[in-house]
Formats: structure tokens, sequence, C-alpha cells
């Protein structure tokens, strides 16, 4: 591993490492890749981990590698315990996480609990055997309503659009909160449960230090199924209160019990919840002390570029943890959401506000996410109709786009597609000319670029004694500002007004913009050391 050398030491060594960690979002189709197929790969990840040791992350989240048709991009899995050959191979697996261990990033993959593909062997079994069959107790079959039950048994919508049943041959509907090729387990099955837990057994014994589960509000229904009440907007990324019976249900907080248990047999071990629930006590059960370790709070990641959709954001999360063993837990971007630049304005006021807010985050007490792309401020991508690919574009008769905007491949170098992604051209998604200026190799050569940014921010967060302290306390800001103070004596001032404001006393760490005037430019924010 010489192009890694020297080897770097985990930055924290003790078993809540997690706490004030930095994570880097790998969505593996589209960080790099090592086989020149234009779909990114674990090798593709692992020419790359010098890239994530200069930024100075402390852990990877990988999305699903598994073995899988890609009717969701991988978020159908046919094996949970294998790789699917377009990523590579278990070999590789290991190689990648002996080399990120070694340059002090650890690794968590993504757990998919509450569905499989439809080519699962489950599935197939459940498909050949009659109702009522032990095989089809591990899913959600149920007889129809109406004559000849030809109806589904409930009015429950599919989060990619269109119902959330589908009848088989026989007679029966399986349940699928996603797409027909997901469909969902029952984890009143014990065998279910068990099989869980064999599943973060097998990664964990060979080494992985934990796991984002996706869908963690998912896994447990209502008995009896009774339907729900109607709404417009049935997608997932969203709270719709206590009316959408598909999510939250409290027979969910026994799954991630015996999640944790696993967890405590495997000390340093952790794992994040996807848990789309707004309500702060709601959130808050998902982080008791034999629950998770951490939740995603996504309001900073769904919050307007104002002061008070900021501030709300932020005294909602810190509320959500105030009487749990949990920090908190802060999101700009991922793989289901617009990223931060197009959120904010795209183009250069896009860029400018993605920058301030980066620091926002990166003060903030508690784990932070970043998705890969946020450090080179990637934007969204309007892709041409017949390059989409998210299932969502097709469920929903092509009335939502889904998100393959934000999915678009990294770039990393030259000129021209694909940037040094992949030794081919055409990429998975299409990438964008006029990139060149947005490559990591063109910002590593720019101090003022987003990635210089982001490296000098995440350098001054596992060093300075400034960002000590899991709370914060509000400040006194001038109109349009928000401001507050770390227990460590960082002050992160943030302008959200029409006009430049003075800087607060202290030493300047790190600004998003030009301060050398004395003054705080608009849509920026910085760091002092009080």
């Amino acid at each position: 591993m010489s192009s890694l050398t020297p080897v770097r030491p985990f930055r924290r060594t003790d078993a809540d490492w997690w706490r004030d960690a930095v994570f880097y979002q790998v969505y593996i189709r589209s960080f790099a890749d090592g086989s020149g197929d234009g779909v990114g790969d674990l090798a593709g990840i692992r020419a790359r981990l010098p890239h994530l040791v200069d930024l100075g992350v402390d852990a990877l989240w990988i999305t699903p590698f598994y073995p899988s048709p890609m009717a969701d991009h991988g978020y159908d899995v046919a094996d949970p315990r294998d790789v699917e050959p377009v990523f590579g191979d278990l070999a590789g697996f290991d190689a990648l996480l002996a080399e990120a261990h070694a340059a002090g990033i650890r690794v968590t993959v993504d757990l998919v609990p509450n569905h499989t593909s439809d080519r699962h062997a489950w599935f197939a079994e459940a498909l050949a055997s009659p109702p009522g069959s032990a095989a089809r107790a591990r899913y959600l079959f149920r007889d129809g309503r109406g004559p000849g039950g030809a109806e589904p048994p409930n009015n429950w919508p599919s989060v990619f659009g269109g119902p959330a049943w589908t009848r088989v041959p026989d007679g029966q509907w399986y349940l699928h909160l996603f797409a027909p090729e997901q469909p969902d387990l029952d984890f009143t099955n014990p065998e279910v449960l068990d099989d869980l837990e064999t599943t973060m057994r097998f990664w964990l014994d060979r080494g992985v230090d934990g796991f984002r589960i996706d869908v963690a509000h998912g896994m447990a229904k209502p008995e009896g199924l009774p339907d729900m009440q109607p709404m417009e907007d049935t997608g997932l990324l969203a709270d719709h209160g206590p009316g959408d019976l598909r999510f939250d249900s409290d027979g969910v907080h026994e799954v991630h019990r015996r999640v944790r248990a696993v967890l405590d047999a495997h000390p340093g071990s952790m794992a994040v919840g996807e848990v789309w629930v707004s309500d702060d006590d709601r959130l808050a059960r998902y982080l008791r002390p034999d629950e998770l370790q951490l939740a995603f709070n996504f309001k900073l990641l769904t919050a307007e570029w104002t002061v008070e959709d900021l501030r709300d954001a932020v005294v909602h999360s810190l509320a959500t943890v105030a009487d749990v063993p949990a920090p908190a837990c802060w999101v700009l971007s991922n793989h289901d959401r617009p990223r931060h630049v197009t959120r904010y304005g795209g183009g250069e006021l896009g860029t400018r506000r993605a920058r301030a807010a980066a620091l926002l985050q990166l003060a903030l007490p508690g784990a932070a996410y970043v998705y890969n792309g946020d450090e080179l401020g990637m934007p969204d991508v309007d892709l041409p109709d017949d390059a989409l690919q998210d299932p969502i574009w097709e469920r929903s008769g092509h009335t939502e786009r889904g998100r393959d905007a934000c999915r678009i491949p990294v770039p990393w170098s030259g000129d021209a597609p694909s940037y040094g992604f992949s030794a081919r051209q055409e990429t998975w998604l299409p990438m964008p000319g006029g990139w060149g200026p947005l490559t990591a190799e063109a910002q590593a050569a720019d101090p003022s670029s987003t990635l210089s940014l982001y490296r000098a921010a995440l350098a001054l967060r596992a060093s300075s004694p400034a960002f000590s302290g899991e709370s914060l306390e509000w400040l006194p800001a001038p109109e349009g500002c928000l401001a507050f103070r770390r227990p460590g004596g960082l002050v992160c001032l943030l302008n959200l007004s029409r006009e430049a404001v003075p800087l607060p006393e202290g030493r300047v760490l790190l600004a998003s913009d030009d301060v050398a005037g004395g003054a705080l430019p608009v849509d920026a924010a910085v760091w002092l050391q009080a």
C-alpha cells in the first residue's frame, strides 16, 4: 500500500469513535470505476483511498455492493452475504477493508433489512410454495379483497408509485413498500430476525466497523395491515405523520434491540439508522440505550436557506438527542435527495451557500456525513429522459424524474467525460461537459477551491480543541445571521442577510469566503477561536 504511506492511525481508538466522526458516503456506482466498465466498484474505492486520506474523513459508508438484479441499483438484495460481480468479489472487499484500516479509515456498510430482491432464494421458494406455507411466512403474503380476491389487501401505496401489492398466479398478493422486485419481509417471523443477525455477524466478523440501516423505521407493520389515511405525497423521503401506517410502527424497536445486541457483542461497532420521522420524541425512541447509536436527522438536509429554517433544524436536532445517549447526526446531501449546491440555488449562488453550509454542518456537535462529491461542490445534473434509470421514473408513469440527478459519477481529472472516473468515456449515468474545473485534480491545486475548504475544515475539526463538547450556546448575531459557540471556544457565524457583517472578536480559523477586510460576506460562514 505504498500510495498510502506513511500509515495513518485511527483518529480515535475508543469504542465511541463514532460520536464525532466524519463519515463519507460512497455511492458505489458513482465513486470510482476500477474495472473499466463505466460502473463504480470496490477496486475504484481502493484506488481513491489516498483522496479520502487527504480529505481527512474518519469512516466510509459504502452503499450496497451485494448480488442484485439492480432493479433499485443494489437496494434489491439477492444475497446479503456476498459481492455482486460488477463490483468485485469478497477478496476485493477484504483487501479494501484492510487498506482502509491501515490508512486510518473505518468502513461501514449498508444493511437492507426491510426487503429482499425478488431473485432472493427465499422469495423463489415462496413463489413455488402454496399459500400458508412456511416459505411464504417469511414475507407478507395475503389474500386479496373483493370478489375473487381481485383487489389488493389494503390501500397502501408504494414509495415508488403505484400500489404496494403485487398479485401472484395463485391469487395471493405480496407487500412491497418499494418496487415489486423488492418484497417486504415479515419481521414477526423468528427466522427473518435470525437471518438478519447472521448477516450482521458475517460482515462484523470480516472486520467492518458498523452499518447504515436502510429504511430503519420500516421493518414492523401494524397488526392486520389496516388501510392507511389517503395522502397525496406517499414517498419515503418525508414524514407523513401518524396516518401513514407503513412506517414507524412500534414493533420496529424490538428489531433494533436485536440489532444492538449483535453490535454490543462486537465492541467498537455501530449502526446509524435512516429514519424519516420528524417528531423529536419519536425519533429519540430509536436512540435509546438499547437501540441505535446514531440516527440521521434530516432537518438540516430539508431546511430552506433562511435563518429561521436553519436555526430550527439545529434546535430540533439537538432536542432529539437531549435525553438519549446518542449525539446529533448531521446530513446536507445523500443519494436520495437533491445536492445542496442545487437545493440552495445552483450555479455560483448555490456553490457559495453550499460552502457556507459545509462550515455550519462541520461546526455542529456530533457526527457528520459527507456525500461523495460534496467536497467538490458537485451539483445535480438534469439528465435527458432516455438516460433516467431510477425505478421512480417508470413507476410514476414518467411524472417523477427520480434520484438520478444527484447520482452522477464523481469527476477526478481531465477536461472531458469521464474525467478519470473510468477508463471508458461512457458511464452508467452520463457526465456533462464543462466539468474540468470541478475535478478533484483541478481543485487540489487551488487553495480557494471547495475541496481545499473541506480539507482545511476536517483537519481543524480533528485537531483543534475548539471543537470539544457536545453542546452549543447561541450567541447574539446581526439581523439575518446565525452565531453559536462550542464549549471549546469555537465560534461559528453564518451570514444569510443581504449585506456583509463585521466579524466577531476572535482569531479566524477558516472562512468560506474572503474575510481579509474584517467583514463576513453574504452567504458565507466563518470559524473563529474565541
